[in-house]
């Protein structure tokens, strides 16, 4: 990037750092702009147009929950999504620095900053954000569409089982049950045979079935026609006519209330679905894959669970092991994250030491494949050589490499049921259970949920 070229704008309340700042930048880019408080942001954001935001973690306005910066890194990919942000924060935010990262800020500086470091951080953002602007966005598009990794299917005996399987029912048209403990990657599964499916070609719509109100099953998955109900100011596609001709994912299956199983069940049996409001059926040619964590045989049996929903929902069943039912994947898998997240976030990470392999094999994983991609990604972010060593991985922030008490599998159990319960509100979850936010931020990091 030649001198002076990019537009920064600086949010920080401390008058010290911005003095500091407005000797240091000017000189390398075409234009900067310091603001106090993100108060102003969203006019200095239209005023400006900056290429990159150098956004300080905390304000003088914090919120309880200590993550602002969060909230601010969110609305400007949201509103102004092709600006990148630099994050700016105190060595004891590191934690939230890098969950902005997992939200799509660009990359961290920890204060006190080094001067070439930060301005090599600025200018690589600039130069990301011109080189989207002059090929029309082209390469963020690509991005998107090889975000999603393949299915990894190791060498476990297990998921070699698993691999016969899914290439004897991916080709048909039959129905699809993936089971398996949350973070072992069903929704991973689910792609994997779309992808490989005579309708790869077409739509993979995904519903998390457990998550959708009750008062909204309907609308969200049959679809409404205008002035049906309040607010229906259109016609609206449900989720079954979106995937039409493609594939339908049902995620959570198993947290389905037995009332609206038996809509769903109707809407398989016909082939057809009515819109809310309207008596027109509309056929829908789609194949089904459903997914659960739960035991829905056991379910079945105690009525929780309709039988012949169970019987049509489940002409293949295919089950995902557990991740430390075959840890001889464990190596392999952190390797394939280690090179994504690296590329993803500009780090010079090639791969783990040996050590850190056996410490990763070592360790229980109740949060499965989900919870080792947290691992390593969050210490590809924090690595600055080429190997990550044992103490990049900070195991003991997300499970216990000794076995769960009775107590901690108890208060697992009761977090992710009330999950299941709040379709992911922490804030209804952390109201029903007692506790603030913050401390269910520590106990979904223990967990690995």
């Amino acid at each position: 990037m030649t001198k002076r070229q990019g537009k920064i704008l600086v949010v920080d309340d401390n008058l010290g750092i911005r003095k500091a700042l407005q000797l240091l930048l000017p000189p390398h880019f075409a234009q900067v702009e310091f603001i106090p408080s993100p108060v102003t942001l969203p006019a200095a954001m239209e005023r400006l147009g900056p290429d990159a935001v150098l956004l300080d973690m905390n304000f003088h306005r914090d919120t309880s929950s200590g993550n602002e910066g969060l909230f601010w890194t969110d609305e400007i990919r949201r509103r102004w999504p092709g600006t990148e942000v630099v994050l700016f924060t105190a060595y004891a935010d590191i934690g939230l620095a890098v969950e902005g990262m997992k939200r799509g800020a660009f990359d961290f500086i920890v204060k006190p900053w080094d001067n070439a470091k930060l301005l090599d951080t600025l200018a690589a953002a600039c130069r990301k954000r011109l080189s989207a602007a002059t090929d029309g966005g082209k390469g963020e598009a690509a991005a998107v569409s090889e975000a999603r990794e393949p299915f990894f299917w190791g060498s476990s005996r297990g998921l070699a089982q698993l691999r016969l399987l899914v290439e004897k029912a991916a080709p048909t048209d039959a129905n699809v049950l993936i089971t398996g403990e949350n973070g072992t990657g069903k929704d991973v599964l689910a792609h994997e045979i779309h992808a490989r499916s005579l309708r790869s070609g077409q739509r993979l719509v995904c519903v998390d079935a457990g998550a959708i109100p009750e008062s909204l099953f309907e609308s969200e998955l049959f679809g409404h026609v205008k002035g049906a109900f309040t607010d229906a100011h259109s016609d609206h596609r449900g989720k079954f006519e979106l995937a039409d001709g493609g594939t339908l994912f049902l995620d959570e299956i198993g947290n389905l209330p037995l009332h609206l199983q038996a809509k769903l069940l109707r809407a398989l049996q016909e082939r057809r679905v009515v819109r809310v409001g309207s008596e027109k059926a509309v056929p829908v040619d789609i194949r089904l894959i459903c997914a659960t964590n739960r035991d829905l045989e056991a379910m079945v049996r105690q009525g929780t669970f309709r039988q012949d929903l169970y019987f049509r929902i489940n002409v293949f069943h295919l089950h995902l092991p557990p991740l430390r039912e075959r840890t001889e994947d464990i190596g392999p898998l952190a390797e394939q994250f280690v090179s994504t997240f690296a590329s993803r976030y500009h780090r010079q990470a090639k791969g783990l030491s040996a050590a850190a392999v056996e410490r990763l094999r070592n360790h229980r994983w109740s949060g499965n494949v989900r919870e080792l991609q947290n691992v390593v990604e969050r210490a590809v972010i924090m690595s600055e050589g080429s190997l990550l060593q044992p103490d990049d991985l900070e195991l003991s922030a997300v499970g216990n490499d000794l076995p769960a008490t009775p107590l901690e599998a108890a208060e697992e159990q009761t977090i992710r049921s009330a999950l299941a319960r709040h379709g992911g509100n922490l804030s209804l979850v952390a109201k029903e259970l007692g506790i603030s936010r913050p401390t269910l931020y520590a106990r979904l990091k223990k967990y690995g949920i």
